[in-house]
């Protein structure tokens, strides 16, 4: 078990104004595993995320990841959880404009004291022609496998992915799912991904349904589908 949430609950807002987005949420992940959080808008799944990734905390509950306890660790400690643990996917690519699509990953790798073989990696994302352009050179798919090597470079234990698909047509979305299976299965990074598309969750190993800040379904998928099968919603 790599990741155990207990009782995470989380509020915004103050007296009458004081809006409940978390309502007590139990999840376990495993080690490896390709996780899906799925749910409409304002369902809480991405505020979710955005605890399991430090970036912001919860009110109650407790975060274990490999047995360290989210809630003691001082900021220092959780600069270095967020840095040795997690990479971060988001629905924008946040390159840096005036850095090479091989500079840009690097940064990332910078943050690791044990990252993957740049070479491979850029072979991997098919990115190993175009390692010399800027973003402003690169499509849409292109600029988010570049978002997506910078993140995996440190080769992270978990990789949050804030619809990573959001701002892509479907057959770039399908290439950009492929890519992190891909990911997923030469590299062994647990994936946690949030997203609204139906379609994804067959890909997925467990699949938990949010609505009004509560999982309101949970299971696993016994015959997972690849990326490139699925019917696009």
């Amino acid at each position: 078990m790599i990741l155990q949430l207990s009782g995470i609950r989380k509020s915004y807002g103050e007296k009458e104004n004081r809006v409940e987005v978390l309502k007590g949420i139990d999840l376990d992940v495993d080690e490896g595993e390709f996780c899906v959080l799925l749910g409409p808008s304002g369902s809480g799944k991405s505020t979710l995320l955005n605890i399991i990734g430090g970036i912001d905390s919860a009110d109650e509950g407790d975060i274990i990841v490999r047995g360290e306890r989210m809630s003691s660790m001082k900021p220092s400690a959780l600069t270095k959880y967020r840095r040795n643990h997690l990479g971060y996917i988001f629905q924008m690519y946040n390159l840096i404009p005036n850095l090479t699509v091989r500079e840009n990953i690097e940064v990332g790798g910078y943050l690791s004291d044990h990252p993957l073989d740049i070479e491979d990696l850029l072979h991997t994302l098919g990115l190993y022609e175009h390692q010399d352009k800027l973003p402003n050179q690169l499509s849409g798919g292109q600029q988010q496998r570049t978002s997506i090597g910078r993140a995996i470079i440190k080769n992270p234990d978990i990789l949050l992915c804030d619809e990573p698909t959001g701002a892509l047509d479907s057959a770039t979305s399908k290439e950009i799912l492929k890519l992190i299976e891909t990911v997923n299965r030469k590299y062994g990074n647990t994936v946690i991904m949030v997203t609204h598309n139906e379609s994804i969750k067959y890909m997925a190993d467990a699949v938990i349904h949010l609505r009004d800040g509560m999982i309101r379904k949970m299971y696993r998928n016994e015959h997972k589908l690849h990326a490139e099968e699925l019917d696009w919603e």
